[in-house]
């Protein structure tokens, strides 16, 4: 059986958890690995299979690049590694930005490009009812132990005086949160593809620093259908994920699985 060639652009905790599982999996090959800091994959991955500079990925014939280590990487390589292969973004709070969303979709016309599921629960049924047109309303609402948290600008500053008690980092559209939390906030990024009909701007991302979240992150998702809403009258869901973390951890553990379901099945 011919085995379907990967390619791991990003060598952090997930990054090596996919490597390792990639290496067991019969039906898959590992093309390359990639790393900002090279010295990293020195004595763990072979030579053969680390790529030193991104921009000769198409010499290692990848038939799928996942990619698990900043939106930064679809930004300026996206488009071309879909001239190539199928794409999976692992840091798609990169489409949040209109025209890195419009550069990949216009690039995926010869290959595929996918959003796993990470620890968004219920993606499947939210597409569902963006593509009737009968989702009227989404909030994910996030929160984690403040050192957990890699932020930018004015929101990095706030969760440093975060002390005792839970403080709301954020609270609006997911497009404005993107990209001061682009490694926090995949989750809600993803929520706001699934949610097509209301995209990243209607989407309503709340992120919450809270210092007694020690062994958990948790992400609550509501969902509104049809009915009417004003009136108390519409389709409601509200789902509340507790996802095993250590403080300091970004990616909660189970979402690692997950991730791999998602280039196994993509």
């Amino acid at each position: 059986m011919e085995k379907r060639r990967v390619g791991i652009v990003g060598y952090g905790h997930l990054g090596q958890y996919l490597v390792e599982k990639i290496k067991g999996q019969p039906d898959l090959e590992l093309a390359f690995v990639w790393n900002r800091t090279t010295a990293a994959l020195d004595g763990r991955v072979e030579a053969d299979k680390t790529l030193r500079q991104l921009g000769d990925f198409a010499d290692f014939g990848a038939e799928l690049i996942v990619e698990v280590a900043h939106p930064s990487i679809s930004h300026q390589y996206g488009a071309a590694f879909l001239s190539s292969a199928d794409y999976m973004i692992g840091s798609p709070t990169a489409m949040a930005s209109s025209d890195t969303e419009t550069a990949l979709r216009s690039a995926a016309s010869k290959h595929g490009l996918y959003v796993p599921s990470g620890a968004f629960w219920g993606g499947e049924d939210i597409k569902k009812m963006a593509d009737r047109g009968t989702l009227q309303a989404l909030k994910v609402t996030m929160k984690k132990h403040p050192s957990s948290f890699k932020l930018e600008g004015q929101l990095a500053a706030l969760n440093l005086t975060v002390t005792d008690k839970p403080v709301t980092l954020y609270e609006g559209g997911v497009r404005g949160l993107c990209p001061l939390a682009p490694n926090n906030v995949n989750t809600m990024a993803a929520a706001a593809i699934a949610a097509h009909n209301l995209g990243f701007d209607k989407v309503q991302g709340c992120l919450v620093a809270d210092p007694s979240l020690t062994d958990w992150h948790i992400v609550e998702v509501e969902v509104w259908g049809p009915g009417d809403i004003s009136a108390g009258r519409a389709f409601h869901t509200h789902t509340v994920r507790r996802n095993p973390a250590a403080p300091g951890a970004v990616t909660g553990s189970a979402t690692y699985a997950s991730f791999l379901s998602s280039v196994l099945g993509e």
